[in-house]
């Protein structure tokens, strides 16, 4: 058989070292047989990433390669383009450099990107490459922004209302009005991008602060004209079903929004203030990638421990934790371990945030009287064998799921408390027999979420011992370790925050023999928590240090989240 000829891309690639004699043999007979590029047969099989190929092409046609998702883009700079013409040739401006304007390109050899680019701005154009996905979403978070919003904001009719009495076609009229309507549907997309889990409209006395909540932490991203506030509130109002003409007491609604290419669920709360009403939504991704029980970032130990409580046939495993705290993420993981087509798994939920194959999922429905315990009362009828309840708010939920537990059914459900003990005692508070709750609960699971350090720009960080020993860190059995901290002013990569992402951080209160006997009679949170620590449970903090120790966080962020 004859050998397949190399062509030149392979043999830069074999000089960059970027792959080895038997992965391009291996490419060519594939090319050969698909038909496909070599470079994207590459691609395909894994051997490349699109940033090195793009960097070997940048290479061979003696232009600059740049990684855009550690550039510092010049928000001037990129402003200078319309977006529509940059997603049309898929380039952003990035830089002004010795007079002229350095542009980054999927196609720097495309002459008509590059005449348009120069009519346009009326500068001399400097091309570098870069792959086409990060010049995407260096567009979104550039150009879609900042243009479309400021030119939708240009567009938009002022509506002031000071009395209660106004007129609701008016408001209903704003609500509908084209800029309105594109304006709401660019601030929910531009949040999805940027990974926020909350959008807050706050209005003061001349303007409308808008903030994204970010990683778990509130980001001002603009201040926009009072005069949008009416329209922009009765738009979102009636996309909620809610009533718009009503501005005096709090109401809650839900709609789902195609942004970003995907549908997200977003939930509304209106809460009236001096300056008229303040809007919160929250965005669920229903269609999120649910995550795996081992991808969670529980250490070895304690999710041995949450693994075996809810493996049994019986019993409850109760999740604790802020809102915001990732715990339906924790019980969805579980679930999937759980999820067999020969058990019946209900959920009762407000809202359901995620949509599992398999499950019986209940959306709460207060309105209509659906609430957790009538719900509960009903589901129990339908012959289950595994219960999750999305939050147990009051006693007779409590009470119902705890009896669920002791007649053959495991129930997972969450609370709000500060550590795992503490759910023992507010379970006692609710009206709870100590006794039925120590044969009940098998364990308590307490969680936070904390920002997860920027690979790209985290900093060594040197401690002195004195401040080590106050807030009890300890190096560990490995000896000294680097630890790290955010950079001040962080990176592009991770929008001058100095963190990416979030890390879960873990408490697991397991009822042997001897915490039963502390439940019956009627122990503190806190000697229930020093039996346990006793025992080897970590606690958040301790948890947190040993992420501290890993170089994923830092100290003083693992102290922001855990008392």
């Amino acid at each position: 058989m004859e050998k397949p000829k190399q062509d030149r891309l392979g043999r830069l690639l074999l000089e960059n070292n970027l792959i080895n004699e038997a992965q391009l043999e291996e490419a060519l007979a594939e090319q050969q047989g698909s038909g496909k590029s070599l470079g994207r047969v590459f691609i395909d099989k894994g051997m490349l990433t699109e940033g090195q190929l793009t960097s070997v092409l940048a290479e061979q046609i003696g232009i600059r390669y740049v990684d855009l998702t550690s550039y510092a883009v010049d928000p001037e700079a990129a402003n200078l383009v319309d977006a529509n013409l940059a997603r049309r040739y898929t380039v952003v401006p990035i830089e002004f450099q010795d007079g002229k304007l350095l542009v980054a390109m999927a196609d720097p050899t495309n002459v008509f990107a590059l005449d348009d680019l120069r009519i346009m701005t009326g500068m001399d154009i400097l091309p570098v490459v870069s792959t086409r996905d990060d010049i995407k979403g260096a567009i979104d978070r550039y150009l879609h922004s900042a243009v479309d919003m400021d030119e939708t904001l240009d567009e938009m009719p002022a509506l002031e209302y000071e009395d209660e009495e106004e007129d609701e076609a008016d408001l209903k009229e704003a609500g509908e009005d084209a800029p309105i309507v594109k304006y709401v549907n660019l601030l929910i997309t531009e949040a999805v991008q940027e990974h926020a889990s909350d959008i807050h409209i706050e209005p003061g006395e001349k303007d409308v602060r808008i903030r994204y909540r970010i990683d778990g932490v509130l980001h001002e991203i603009r201040r926009s004209p009072r005069k949008i506030h009416p329209g922009l509130v009765s738009r979102i109002k009636i996309l909620a079903s809610m009533n718009i003409a009503e501005r005096r007491v709090p109401q809650d609604g839900r709609f789902n929004l195609e942004a970003g290419g995907q549908v997200v669920d977003l939930r509304v709360a209106s809460l009236p203030t001096v300056h008229g009403e303040k809007i919160v939504l929250r965005i669920l991704d229903r269609s999120a990638i649910l995550i795996g029980l081992k991808d969670l970032g529980m250490e070895p130990a304690p999710l041995g421990t949450f693994s075996e409580s809810f493996t049994k046939p019986y019993g409850t495993v109760v999740v604790t934790g802020p809102t915001g705290s990732g715990k339906t993420t924790t019980l969805y993981a579980a679930l999937q371990e759980l999820n067999r087509r020969e058990v019946n798994v209900i959920t009762v939920e407000d809202p359901v945030e995620y949509q599992m194959k398999g499950l019986n999922q209940v959306m709460v429905n207060t309105r209509v009287g659906l609430t957790f315990a009538a719900t509960l009362r009903s589901i129990l009828r339908c012959d289950p064998d595994i219960v999750m309840i999305g939050e147990v708010r009051d006693a007779e939920s409590a009470k119902m799921a705890i009896e669920s537990a002791l007649t053959g059914h495991l129930v997972l459900c969450t609370l709000h408390t500060n550590d795992a003990p503490s759910a023992i005692t507010r379970l006692t508070e609710m009206g709870i027999e100590p006794f039925l709750i120590a044969s009940a609960v098998d364990s308590v699971v307490s969680q936070r979420l904390a920002r997860r350090l920027c690979t790209r720009c985290r900093q060594e960080a040197d401690y002195e011992q004195e401040y080590l020993d106050s807030v009890g860190f300890s190096q560990g059995d490995e000896g000294e370790v680097q630890l790290f901290k955010a950079k001040p002013g962080g990176c592009p990569y991770c929008n001058s925050t100095g963190f990416r992402g979030r890390i879960g951080l873990y408490e697991v209160f397991a009822l042997d023999e001897e915490i039963e006997k502390l439940i019956v009679n009627v122990s503190t949170a806190h000697v229930l928590g020093q039996a346990a620590q006793e025992k080897g449970m970590k606690t958040l903090r301790q948890d947190g240090f040993v992420k501290v120790r890993q170089g994923l966080t830092s100290i003083e962020e693992v102290l922001r989240v855990v008392m």
